[in-house]
């Protein structure tokens, strides 16, 4: 869902990250050019859906958190090789075994309203997260700091009573505003349509269900970017948006596979674009609802696990451009457990299994039936991911096997998170999660986040794999954490509180004017203040 977003703030502990990927390969290298960097240009890039609120703290969509951050600013982050690096912070100093953590901030940095930053709007952005009344998934890494101070302007220190691995970029979260919101109710901040951030971008415009318009800081601390502007359309369907790609009316967008292995496969695509190719931060899942007296029986998940054939979901759907997931963390990564039990194709145990769950009779439209109720249930997922259609689709056809009826039900994606998700109005979804760097899925899965806007919207509760989840973020040791991890891996392997289907290859494509893009590890815009248009090849005029 790129719901995290960080949907997500990426996470990782204070010991470096050693990383198996690969960097992000361009499938025709970008042409060299001996022609030098230029200010100018816009960059418009297609998005299937519109933000839901520009306060990063209150969103918990991707949409909203691609905006935001390019609006704003944490005091770390990662670089390209997945290395925490100063942001907002120069530098900062770690004592009593990791307990204390002290930021030195760059000073001279402003506000996009010329205000000037300081420790005080760190400390506040700290209190307003923990603050009870503040409707955010976020709150639960500040929650750990045991006292926060701003010693001076530029000098703010948090001590925790106990070690917590994510700590230092649990502070790459964004930095709020003080001076605007101090002493207002942050639900009704303008802020949420008009942010003012410290960021590379400024806000420019909002139409609802149509574009957001972000213009060039000329004062950014890091040096003004060389694209004056950003626009986002919002394009609910792929094959719309494909045909504005092709009329060269967008600059940027993720491809489908299909796309990307056919339909790009053309002189004009070949002479105009790059693609960009390498396996995401993100996995794809089929997520019940544990509230539903459907499954809250175990071996009803497992057996539906079995009954779905993601090798056939993999190569019909995403065209072999993927991985088959067995769990939360990309596989490759260092927490990633590929010793867990696996789930393949076997109809023949899913019917064994529905059987021990007292699903044993079929009624005369071969529906299974338990105390004269026959097994039917509904998918959600959100209009314009072709992919998620798809894969619903052969679910569908699967389960229809063994005797379960699905219905489908496509949502528009504002709707489909604020009142189905957020409200819990599902049978079950297909979602997506953002993968951390760091394995802390706190957020996700913990029994204490099931609240209304937090993110174990499936209401899952296993008390040990709660336990596994506070021990992993309480050790600072890599090889301790992993056998945390490698635990909560294997109890969610038991519990299929979430089918877990595919890691699909992020398949991206970038109009060839724009230069600077340099593949990483981390993925292709961490650096995308340096992308540029050269001079004569440039397209558009930001107005400010």
């Amino acid at each position: 869902m790129r719901k995290f977003s960080h949907l997500f703030f990426l996470s990782l502990i204070i010991i470096s990250f050693t990383a198996c990927d690969k960097k992000p390969a361009a499938d025709k290298a970008q042409p060299l050019s001996a022609k030098q960097p230029a200010y100018g240009d816009i960059l418009v890039r297609g998005e299937i859906g519109d933000a839901s609120n520009l306060i990063p703290l209150l969103a918990s969509d991707s949409s909203s958190h691609s905006i935001a951050g390019m609006v704003y600013n944490g005091l770390v982050k990662y670089d390209k090789d997945m290395n925490i690096v100063g942001d907002l912070a120069e530098s900062w100093d770690i004592t009593a075994q990791g307990l204390v953590i002290t930021f030195h901030l760059r000073k001279n940095v402003k506000w996009h309203d010329g205000q000037p930053f300081t420790a005080a709007d760190v400390l506040y952005t700290y209190q307003v997260t923990v603050d009870p009344k503040t409707p955010t998934a976020y709150a639960e890494d500040f929650r750990a700091v045991k006292k926060a101070e701003a010693l001076d302007d530029y000098t703010f220190r948090v001590t925790y009573d106990k070690p917590f691995a994510p700590a230092l970029i649990s502070w790459s979260s964004s930095i709020l505003p003080r001076h605007l919101l101090l002493g207002k109710d942050i639900t009704k901040s303008p802020l949420a349509r008009y942010p003012i951030g410290t960021g590379p971008y400024k806000f420019k415009e909002w139409v609802a269900g149509q574009k957001i318009v972000l213009v060039s800081n000329p004062d950014y601390f890091e040096g003004r970017p060389y694209i004056d502007g950003q626009i986002t359309r919002i394009i609910p369907d792929t094959a719309t948006m494909f045909l504005e790609l092709r009329a060269q009316n967008l600059g940027m967008m993720g491809l489908t596979p299909l796309q990307y292995t056919r339909q790009t496969e053309n002189n004009l695509f070949k002479n105009n674009f790059n693609k960009y190719r390498y396996l995401s931060f993100a996995y794809t899942y089929l997520g019940y609802n544990l509230k539903n007296p459907l499954f809250t029986d175990k071996r009803v998940r497992q057996a539906i696990s079995y009954a779905i054939n993601k090798d056939e979901i993999i190569s019909g759907v995403l065209l072999g451009l993927g991985k088959p997931a067995t769990g939360p963390y990309k596989p490759g990564s260092w927490a990633y457990n590929d010793k867990v039990q696996n789930y393949n194709y076997n109809p023949q145990k899913a019917r064994e299994l529905l059987r021990e769950a007292g699903w044993t009779k079929l009624n005369s439209d071969g529906v299974l039936e338990k105390d004269g109720k026959p097994f039917v249930f509904e998918i959600v997922t959100n209009q314009g991911n072709e992919t998620r259609q798809k894969c619903v689709e052969i679910i569908q056809r699967q389960l229809k096997d063994i005797g379960i009826t699905v219905k489908i039900r496509i949502l528009e994606w504002s709707a489909f998170v604020t009142n189905f998700i957020n409200k819990r109005r599902f049978d079950a979804v297909i979602l997506g999660w953002t993968i951390p760097l760091d394995p802390d899925a706190y957020d996700v899965w913990h029994s204490s986040k099931t609240k209304p806007e937090e993110l174990n919207f499936i209401s899952y509760n296993n008390p040990e794999a709660d336990e596994m989840l506070v021990k992993g973020r309480s050790t600072f040791d890599q090889k301790e954490r992993k056998k945390y991890y490698d635990r909560f891996q294997e109890i969610l392997a038991e519990d299929q509180p979430y089918t877990f289907l595919y890691v699909p290859d992020a398949l991206v494509i970038t109009h060839n004017r724009f230069r600077g893009i340099e593949p990483a590890p981390i993925g292709l815009e961490y650096n995308f203040i340096k992308w540029y248009v050269p001079k004569d090849e440039q397209k558009y005029t930001m107005t400010r």
